[in-house]
């Protein structure tokens, strides 16, 4: 990175943050932006370690995700699952042919000695992704779900059995040992670090497992440049996803305003969509813009929205 060139960290869950992380791609220098990504969501299945929202990630920024799902390949076949089926074996989480062949190697690389965030640096080169994809932390961090019908792990509850048990509470396993990933702590340190944008993810089984990490927590609120975020949350409802169902078995209202409560220790401003532009008139840390990203051009719009106002914003008064 030049002297002069300002850095850009974005904090990404899978599908959501995966359409800013390619906005924020198109219209910032490839060695300007950092995507730091979940991995609570990661999971052994069939001998190979799964890491949907990094996957999710590179596809998108790659130009090879499913256009449709948002997660998964284009053109994507499934010759082995559908084999795997006709054998009895354990086929309630979908995997396409291409998508088996990066787990192969990343299973391959892993067992080599190399951490996470060296395998997800040559499976974006190998992907022609140029922009910098860390996983936020190369210990194992495990999101657990306690449900109307027990424990669950992540992908039972989310896949298996598509988040239809009642959610009481979530468990960050690993999350007190766990550290930044290497290249994460450095971009939050370096000279140059503009601003940090929280993306549409899933606030809580996206966003709070990574802030379980009580290194990256108190990093933000550490920092002397600012922190905003991209609410998953439009009139009421997610965009995609259970975000919503969550809240309110939570018990929490479904709106714009709970964001910024979730990240009120840290959070500078919060964008909401124009549905929402009334949070704005009683709150000054709600701005409003189009957040709904359907095409290259919304997203790359959403993303120049974040970097003008963390522009406006300038350095936090600590």
């Amino acid at each position: 990175m030049s002297a002069s060139r300002k850095l850009y960290v974005a904090l990404s869950g899978g599908v959501g943050g995966a359409k800013l992380a390619q906005g924020l791609a198109q219209v910032l220098p490839a060695d300007s932006l950092v995507v730091a990504v979940n991995v609570g969501d990661d999971f052994d299945h069939l001998g190979l370690t799964i890491c949907p929202d990094i996957d999710t990630v590179l596809y998108t920024l790659a130009g090879v995700v499913h256009p449709q799902q948002g997660w998964g390949r284009t053109d994507e076949t499934f010759g082995v699952f559908e084999e795997l089926r006709r054998l009895g074996g354990d086929s309630w989480f979908l995997l396409g042919d291409r998508d088996i062949a990066l787990h192969l190697l990343r299973r391959q690389l892993l067992q080599q000695g190399l951490t996470l965030s060296d395998v997800t640096a040559q499976l974006a080169r190998k992907l022609g992704v140029d922009a910098a994809v860390v996983p936020i932390t190369d210990q194992a961090l495990r999101t657990m779900v306690e449900t109307d019908q027990g424990r669950l792990a992540f992908q039972d509850y989310f896949v298996r059995l598509r988040c239809e048990p009642k959610l009481h509470a979530l468990e960050f396993q690993g999350a007190g040992s766990a550290t930044l990933a290497p290249a994460v702590r450095a971009a939050l340190a370096h000279p140059d670090l503009a601003g940090v944008i929280l993306c549409p993810s899933n606030p809580y089984l996206s966003v709070s497992p990574m802030l379980a990490v009580t290194e990256l927590r108190e990093r933000l609120c550490a920092l002397t440049v600012p922190v905003i975020a991209v609410s998953p949350i439009v009139a009421g409802e997610a965009i995609k996803g259970p975000t919503a169902k969550i809240m309110r078995e939570l018990g929490v209202q479904p709106t714009a305003g709970v964001i910024a409560e979730l990240y009120e220790d840290f959070i500078d401003a919060v964008l909401i969509d124009t549905a929402d532009a009334s949070l704005a008139t009683t709150d000054k840390r709600f701005v409003v813009a189009h957040t709904v990203m359907k095409t290259l051009e919304q997203k790359a719009a959403l993303a120049r929205e974040c970097i003008a106002l963390i522009e406006r914003l300038g350095l936090r008064v600590t």
